[in-house]
């Protein structure tokens, strides 16, 4: 019995982990807030998607997030602007960084700008450190509302 509740804790956790919460996110009117728009009434801007990933990127996941990315792109064909808020990311390992740097590839040849915001200390860090930050095709923000402010026109 117990065997079996910790395979099957295992196997919810592993799950979980390889689909994290991927959030379309949407500026509360009047306010530097910025929300989920499936779940607020919040403003988007044209040509701007701002996309909030709420887990650490690894081998594990960033096939998904990639996925997710496409269709959310696919939705919105005007997208000129992908902003990354990555508030919730407290870690990204080098499958990660190689995925990060193929998708900045792949949004430049769409002519589709790769922003990030709100990135933490330690995986700043990692960005530093490797290929991705340097071949970045758009710009680091330190908040959500900077960003939102300089590419929502």
């Amino acid at each position: 019995g117990v065997v079996i509740g910790v395979a099957l804790s295992m196997g919810a956790l592993i799950w979980r982990a390889s689909r994290p919460h991927i959030a379309v996110l949407g500026r509360i009117p009047g306010t530097e807030h910025f929300r989920n728009i499936a779940r607020y009434a919040a403003d988007t801007a044209p040509g701007l998607l701002m996309l909030r990933v709420d887990a650490g990127l690894f081998f594990g996941n960033v096939e998904a997030v990639n996925a997710r990315i496409e269709d959310e792109l696919a939705a919105r064909p005007a997208t000129r602007d992908l902003v990354l808020v990555l508030s919730a990311v407290n870690e990204v390992d080098t499958s990660a960084l190689f995925a990060l740097t193929g998708l900045n590839a792949m949004l430049k040849t769409r002519g589709v700008a790769l922003h990030l915001a709100e990135v933490k200390g330690p995986v700043m860090d990692r960005l530093k450190h490797s290929e991705f930050l340097p071949a970045l095709n758009g710009r680091v923000f330190l908040s959500t509302a900077m960003a939102w402010d300089a590419l929502a026109y």
